[in-house]
């Protein structure tokens, strides 16, 4: 027991919420505020300043401005919920907040995430809330409410607070967690007055007027101090640092429709408490109110969720447009209250179109400003999202990260949500890539432009797969105990794991022209990896530099003599010409390749660039043409690949000596590549299987 004892004394004691639990009266707040006035500031501009407080990165993509913010890389989730790809439309969402942080009009609005499924719209709204209570724990996010106490010993105790039991009917604490400096009275000028002295006047905003249950206090103890209004403040308001919190009920609030028939606006705006009406008996007497029930008044200093918002009856949304047009809201029975809060609805893309074709609408599209929150994209955005998910990390017993594994699958779910180029010579890959940045030849950043500002560029991402089709094709794969590797091949083969789910019964994809269309995107996508497979295999036989560096130094050799039309010594001293051969067997193997026709003006450019490398005592090398450095090794390549026989590898005999070499191969792809042992043997048949048919798919 005494080694226990030793070890819980150990752990970090009351330092970790003692901080939380700060209390002090009136008149300290008051000196507090006025050096600290950030603490009295209204939502919008709190989770502006926190979304601030992580940092920003500013950045170009396309000739264009980006700022990339570091609060949504999941600062709080430590990265297990982090958004990939939407700088662009987060920069839209937070220039709301600043917008309505200086009350120029977007803070008498609602705020819609109009998306697909999976785009990240509730991600959005959890990083949102977790982020406001982590921020209300830090130094420079504390927010104060109030408390109203009463002495024990007084027994008007009974008559304010209700029937006192126990401790803590001493102590009633205001339902809507309020500013405390609302509590300062309006009525002649006094609390004016109070900020000018605070010397806080012009700096901070108090709108609005107490709850009506801080107002019935505020009165009783007027009546009893005889218009003391100073006394009722200093001797019976503690006021206490705020937390805000969702399971609490503290500041954020959720809302989401359910069946019309068991839900009602009291949830929004709370109901009557019975137990209370008994004891104190009337309906009118905010004490037997339960403010807490309704969803506005959770919300009160932070933000509430809607979800599914335009799936909700017209009996809630007139109580939304009040509470964010005029930032009221109105508890049966009593007056309107003035709440501060941030409200935020999302919805799916179906819901939305209805909305803009629902003319009785009007009102509520008038007051909400909508920000589309599109599946990726990018390529690379969406290849994050599976390496975050099925990392090593994640799952160690299986090999998840196998060569163009995720690069293929998020190729196929990116091209589901794009539309075919137009462009003349532009290919659907081809686009994927130029939207990933990528620099390819006889294109530039102004293509990728001319693309975006295509009419149907403005669907792209609000249409086709989300990335949860893919995650359940995965997941399918993972529970399997056979699986000892994820790769490509089990995804994409004519009964993988992404063709399985497309049939007619897939609740995700109801529409069969749309399946169709996906299943032949798919075929696009497998060509696609096919010659990267190609290329990987090629890449390992050829794993030799030094022969590349050889076949490379034999044809300058012979290029160089061709445009000096002078002659080349062999090894035996003896003059000849050019060796055409060789050079056309490396020409016509670039990509694309140099025609006869075009030969002369090839070399002669060749040659200029080791000229003018020269001039800066450079030396122009094997690799320093991209598209040369291709050649030879697909050169290399169509020489080798006959002597290793892959091929064998779907026959049934195989000699020793092919083996070795094909073990070299597979070696160099494990090392070097990243293969696995599976991976890495599925590649190589499946390379050997187009060998054995002709080699008509040419590696790259």
């Amino acid at each position: 027991m005494e080694e226990k004892k030793n070890i819980f004394s150990q752990l970090p004691g009351k330092e970790k919420f003692a901080p939380f639990l700060e209390e002090m009266n009136f008149a300290e707040y008051l000196e507090l505020c006025s050096k600290n006035p950030e603490i009295t500031r209204t939502s919008y501009k709190r989770i502006y300043d926190m979304i601030m407080s992580h940092g920003t990165r500013k950045y170009s993509k396309f000739k264009e401005d980006v700022i990339h913010y570091n609060f949504f890389d999941d600062l709080v989730f430590s990265g297990k919920k982090s958004l990939f790809g939407l700088d662009r439309h987060l920069m839209k969402l937070v220039g709301f907040f600043k917008s309505a942080s200086l009350k120029r009009g977007h803070e008498r609005r609602v705020l819609l995430l109009v998306g697909p499924v999976a785009s990240g719209k509730s991600t959005i709204l959890e990083l949102l809330k977790k982020g406001l209570e982590d921020y209300s724990k830090k130094e420079e996010g504390r927010l104060y409410s109030t408390i109203w106490t009463v002495d024990p010993k007084d027994e008007d105790g009974k008559n304010i607070l209700g029937t006192v039991t126990k401790y803590e009917n001493y102590r009633a604490r205001c339902p809507l967690h309020e500013e405390p400096l609302r509590l300062l009275p309006t009525d002649q000028g006094i609390r004016e007055n109070v900020l000018a002295h605070l010397g806080l006047k012009g700096k901070i905003e108090i709108d609005g007027d107490a709850c009506p249950l801080c107002r019935y206090y505020f009165q009783r103890f007027l009546e009893r101090y005889n218009g003391d209004w100073r006394r009722a403040l200093q001797d019976h308001i503690k006021v206490r640092r705020l937390i805000l919190c969702e399971k609490d009920r503290v500041g954020i609030g959720t809302f989401q429709p359910v069946d019309e028939k068991n839900q009602d606006s009291t949830e929004l705006t709370g109901d009557i408490n019975y137990k209370k009406l008994a004891e104190l008996g009337a309906e009118d007497d905010p004490r037997v109110f339960n403010f807490r029930y309704g969803e506005f008044i959770v919300a009160n200093r932070g933000l509430l969720e809607f979800k599914e918002v335009l799936k909700l009856d017209d009996a809630f949304l007139y109580p939304l447009l009040e509470a964010s047009q005029a930032h009221l809201v109105k508890p049966r029975g009593f007056s309107s209250i003035e709440v501060d809060e941030i409200i935020i609805g999302h919805t799916n893309e179906p819901e939305y179109k209805k909305l803009q074709k629902n003319e009785r609408m009007e009102a509520f599209k008038d007051r909400t400003i909508a920000i589309d929150i599109p599946n990726m994209v990018t390529l690379s955005d969406e290849v994050r999202i599976y390496e975050r998910d099925y990392s090593p990390k994640q799952i160690t017993d299986i090999h998840t990260n196998s060569p163009h594994n995720f690069e293929m699958l998020s190729m196929w779910m990116v091209a589901t949500r794009i539309k075919e180029p137009k462009k003349q010579g532009l290919t659907l890959v081809q686009k994927i890539l130029l939207y990933d940045g990528k620099i390819l030849p006889g294109f530039s950043e102004e293509t990728v432009k001319e693309l975006k500002r295509e009419p149907e560029a403005e669907r792209e991402g609000l249409e086709g797969l989300s990335p949860r089709y893919a995650q359940n094709a995965i997941a399918n794969l993972l529970v399997k105990e056979s699986v000892r590797c994820l790769n490509a091949f089990m995804l994409f083969g004519e009964e993988g794991a992404l063709m399985a789910g497309l049939h007619e019964h897939n609740p995700l994809i109801s529409d069969k022209s749309k399946i169709e269309k996906y299943k032949n995107l798919l075929s696009v996508i497998k060509q696609e990896f096919q010659e990267r497979v190609q290329a990987d295999v090629q890449k390992a036989i050829i794993a030799d530099t030094e022969a590349v560096k050889t076949l490379f130094s034999n044809y300058m050799d012979e290029v160089a003599a061709f445009v000096e039309s002078e002659k080349v010594r062999d090894k035996f001293g003896e003059k000849r010409e050019p060796d055409e051969l060789l050079m056309r067997g490396v020409e016509e193997k670039i990509e694309p390749s140099i025609p006869e026709s075009r030969k002369e003006d090839f070399r002669r450019q060749i040659m200029a660039k080791v000229g003018t490398l020269a001039r800066e005592s450079r030396k122009f090398e094997w690799d320093t043409d991209e598209r040369l450095r291709k050649g030879l090794e697909k050169k290399l390549y169509e020489e080798r690949k006959h002597t290793i026989k892959l091929d064998s590898l779907v026959s049934s005999v195989m000699d020793d000596e092919t083996r070795k070499k094909i073990d070299v191969v597979k070696t160099f792809m494990i090392e070097k590549l990243g293969y696995c042992e599976v991976c890495a043997k599925d590649a190589l048949e499946f390379v050997a299987g187009i060998w054995a048919k002709g080699g008509k798919t040419q590696a790259k």
